[in-house]
């Protein structure tokens, strides 16, 4: 993208770039030369592209972009490619302001007013998205967090979206109870054992696995990323109960969604414990993750 502003973070043998402008996004993060996540094809503009984004105030898909919280009926945009489902929230979406920036730290924010179109699409609650992105001599550790700044209480969710580079011998070690079947239209039906799909508990080679894009439940925080001659570990902080996994066959990336609820959790059962949050006006939602290695 010409003429767009990049933030280039180092520490030890770690690098990163930033592209604010891009929805807040990671371009590339790398140890001793050598990718970690899937590096950002030059010149791309697709999202999807990028090595890792922010997911707010929600994570993954919404049934046909509506639900219904507390009485009010909500319409999302859905955008062609994902419709009728809206997917990921919008701070993906649009451009973040730079707070901060340093060698190793970057501090990035984005304000949401708060939908207003004649149409009424769109999430009708304003917020404040904040994300600090810090390279240390062990890693990348990413804080992002989402605070109401309306009058009414918001739902709210959270969620870090990186792109692993898959080596030829990458292999997924990550633990959890559950697993979210979907249906045909890719939105969570049922829970089920891991292995129902695919059960990485004891590490499942990549060229091995199905084809996964499933929440998996009660996750336990970590993820054992293998391959390369190297071991590359993830953590969810506080509040990532659930891990998104997407594996395609054939790709060259994998990934390990550190999330705060499971997808359609705006559209989940009442008495499910889905992960939605409640905010309260001035109240924040807070996500961790860490990226560190065992070379």
């Amino acid at each position: 993208m010409s003429g767009e502003a990049v933030i280039r973070l180092r520490a030890g043998g770690w690098r990163a770039t930033l592209a604010p402008e891009r929805g807040g996004a990671i371009l590339d993060l790398s140890l001793g030369g050598r990718p970690v996540f899937r590096p950002t094809p030059d010149g791309a503009t697709d999202m999807l592209d990028m090595a890792c984004f922010p997911l707010v105030p929600y994570a993954n898909r919404i049934a046909d972009a509506r639900f219904v919280f507390e009485g009010r009926e909500v319409r999302l945009a859905a955008q062609d490619r994902f419709a009728p489902h809206a997917l990921h929230g919008d701070g993906w979406l649009n451009p973040w302001t730079v707070e901060t920036a340093g060698e190793a730290r970057a501090e990035l924010t984005l304000d949401w007013p708060g939908q207003s179109s004649v149409d009424g699409v769109g999430w009708p609650w304003p917020w404040r998205a904040r994300q600090t992105i810090t390279l240390t001599d062990q890693g990348l550790e990413i804080a992002l967090s989402v605070t109401n700044t309306g009058e009414t209480v918001m739902p709210a969710g959270l969620g870090l979206h990186p792109y692993f580079h898959k080596y030829p011998d990458a292999r997924l070690t990550l633990s959890a109870t559950g697993i979210w079947l979907t249906d045909a239209r890719e939105i969570p039906e049922r829970l089920a054992a891991p292995d129902a799909v695919a059960d990485w508990t004891d590490g499942l080679a990549l060229a091995e696995a199905p084809f996964v894009d499933h929440a998996y439940a009660d996750w336990n925080g970590e993820a054992l990323l293998d391959g390369g001659g190297r071991r590359i570990v993830l953590r969810g902080g506080e509040g990532a109960d659930w891990a998104q996994v997407y594996a395609p066959v054939g790709a060259d990336y994998f990934c390990v969604e550190p999330v705060t609820h499971r997808p359609d959790v705006l559209n989940a059962p009442g008495g499910e414990r889905g992960g939605l949050a409640r905010l309260l006006p001035g109240e924040s939602l807070t996500l961790a993750m860490t990226v560190t290695a065992e070379v």
